[in-house]
């Protein structure tokens, strides 16, 4: 988010508000102005071709050799002993993602609207970060569900076999939306996202990711190349959002060889003081 420069600072609140949103939406659709834009997309297309490849190779081997064994282990869809997994795999859920990262970017935009100079800056540029973590998973979810809808793949058991090739395309309902996994792909792109940010919290998001996609296996939603599918649309979704935050200078930087990497962020502590300042009397 940007901080407004066209509102008086003794402005009213009102007024404040709406700068600031107005400013956080103007700024992710202005014009690219990066002047490495052009390496970071020959890079992002490049790694984003062979993951892509790499990821369809394994999701028909998947689908082809090991799908139908998998869920032939897992306990029957229902088993009441499984109801831990199921609190546990509503945190990969990408309504919830979206709703927790949208709440967060009002409470920013309100605090932020009643702040001035330094501390309005450090709060935006936290903001600007969570815009890309609510776009990560935003456009990820976006481009699943249009892949559900096209490839109708069946659920686990649904038409009463453990058959993986059941295919009705354009059918449109939840029993054939199993391909990618929803969950799987919010998760991983959130887990991208954010270890793009804060690259020493990677190991635990990719943890919390795997642990989403397990979940799915054992409760029978989805199969083994399903989730596969749905890391890698969210991690290709997250990449793709990167560019175009980094090419806007928006939370990255672009190097020489076009490799993307965070700008500095507000530290810890400096977040607590603006909280801190935003909420004395």
């Amino acid at each position: 988010m940007q901080v407004p420069t066209d509102i008086a600072p003794r402005a009213g609140y009102p007024r404040q508000l709406l700068a600031v949103s107005r400013g956080a939406l103007a700024q992710l659709v202005r014009s690219p102005s990066h002047s490495r834009r052009a390496e970071a997309a020959r890079k992002l297309a490049r790694h984003s071709l062979w993951l892509s490849l790499a990821g369809a190779a394994l999701v028909i081997v998947l689908m082809a050799g090991f799908d139908q064994t998998e869920i032939e282990l897992m306990p029957p869809r229902g088993t009441p002993t499984l109801w831990p997994i199921r609190i546990l795999t509503d945190f990969g859920k990408d309504e919830y993602l979206l709703i927790v990262l949208g709440a967060a970017l009002v409470a920013v935009a309100f605090v932020a609207a009643g702040l001035h100079g330094t501390r309005r800056a450090v709060l935006l540029g936290f903001g600007t970060r969570l815009q890309y973590l609510f776009l990560s998973v935003a456009v990820s979810a976006l481009v699943a569900e249009i892949l559900k809808y096209l490839i109708g793949r069946g659920r686990p058991f649904v038409g009463g076999k453990a058959n993986p090739f059941n295919f009705v395309p354009f059918e449109g309902t939840g029993a054939y939306a199993s391909l990618p996994s929803g969950h799987a792909v919010a998760a991983f792109a959130l887990a991208f996202a954010v270890s793009a940010l804060w690259p020493r919290l990677r190991v635990f998001m990719f943890t919390y990711a795997i642990v989403i996609l397990l979940t799915r296996l054992v409760l029978l939603a989805h199969h083994p190349s399903d989730v596969v599918a749905g890391a890698l649309v969210g991690m290709v979704g997250a990449m793709m959002v990167r560019y175009w935050f980094a090419a806007r200078r928006l939370g990255f930087a672009i190097r020489a060889d076009g490799t993307i990497v965070p700008l500095p962020g507000a530290a810890r502590g400096r977040l607590k003081r603006v909280a801190h300042g935003a909420s004395a009397p």
